[in-house]
């Protein structure tokens, strides 16, 4: 990057929001190697973490993590805008584009829970908090027996809400709790085979202006290859499906040997039904393979499936 100009990153102004916006500011700094003054944080509040009392779905959508953070973008406050990949939209404000990823985390879901080991050790009708509906439904494909109950907040939050026995559990990503120091809170770590993961799941997005070539060029050679190549297939499969934060989908993508394998997964909400899909193929043609996933998966999902 050949200018000198200040840098602005954007990002939400939780816990674990900050510690991705610090890492990539320390890869970006490393990769420019620019002096560390040259690029600053400037957290935000977004609506997302405003509403707290109803899911995101009742509220407007994952637009709601991004749509401060995009606003700034566009009208210069912010130079770049760090994400998990997971609460960006599926399509991005006209102007705005993801320049690059940094390497993924771990995609694994883990429960915590005061009350038990595992999700299979559960008492029925133990309350489960989330405000995911994947997870509702493969947690209620797993235990039918079970009862979901609405668990917004940062990560912190969520814990001290367990504590205080509002839910008997809940489920995060693993990524977030490693991201935290905070590992050692997992009382079960789910294999992708139990708890297929959300598309983006553990993965950082940065996203910047579209016509800011410097930069995206600079964003677009500190990117992690396998992470974007991923995150590329993963994106393509729910742009074909175009589900809302009410359709509970699954997706996940993961490169080895130059061949990318990726599994896809819509449920109903109860967790009652659902259509799978594993396909795998070049790394090169990540895009078209997802595409071709979600054409593949949408054609066999049975009516209402995509709730609206």
């Amino acid at each position: 990057m050949s200018d000198t100009r200040p840098l602005v990153i954007g990002t939400r102004g939780s816990p674990l929001a900050m510690a991705q916006a610090k890492e990539a500011q320390a890869r970006l700094i490393a990769a420019l190697a620019c002096d560390p003054g040259r690029l600053t944080l400037r957290p935000f509040t977004t609506t997302g973490d405003v509403i707290q009392d109803r899911a995101l779905a009742e509220a407007g959508g994952k637009g709601l993590f991004t749509k401060e953070l995009d606003a700034a973008l566009l009208d210069g406050r912010i130079d770049l805008a760090v994400h998990s990949a997971k609460d960006l939209p599926t399509f991005l404000p006209e102007g705005i584009i993801i320049a690059g990823y940094l390497p993924r985390e771990d995609v694994r879901d883990v429960l915590i829970s005061p009350v038990a080991d595992s999700l299979a050790a559960l008492p029925p009708g133990t309350v489960v908090g989330t405000a995911s509906p994947r997870r509702q439904a493969l947690v209620l494909r797993a235990r039918p027996d079970l009862k979901i109950g609405l668990l917004r907040g940062n990560v912190g939050r969520r814990l001290q809400k367990i504590e205080r026995g509002e839910a008997g559990a809940t489920l995060l990503a693993l990524a977030g709790l490693k991201r935290l120091g905070m590992e050692s809170q997992a009382t079960q770590i789910f294999s992708t085979d139990e708890m297929l993961p959300a598309v983006g799941q553990g993965a950082i997005a940065i996203t910047v202006r579209t016509d800011d070539a410097l930069l995206r060029d600079a964003i677009a050679r500190l990117s992690h290859p396998e992470t974007e190549a991923a995150l590329t297939l993963e994106r393509a499969f729910l742009a074909v499906l175009d589900g809302s934060c009410r359709t509970p989908i699954a997706g996940h993508a993961q490169v080895e040997n130059g061949t990318i394998g990726f599994r896809g997964l819509v449920l109903r909400p109860d967790g009652t039904d659902s259509v799978d899909i594993a396909c795998e193929g070049a790394v090169t043609e990540a895009a078209e393979i997802g595409r071709q996933a979600g054409y593949d998966i949408k054609a066999r999902l049975p009516s209402g499936m995509l709730q609206a």
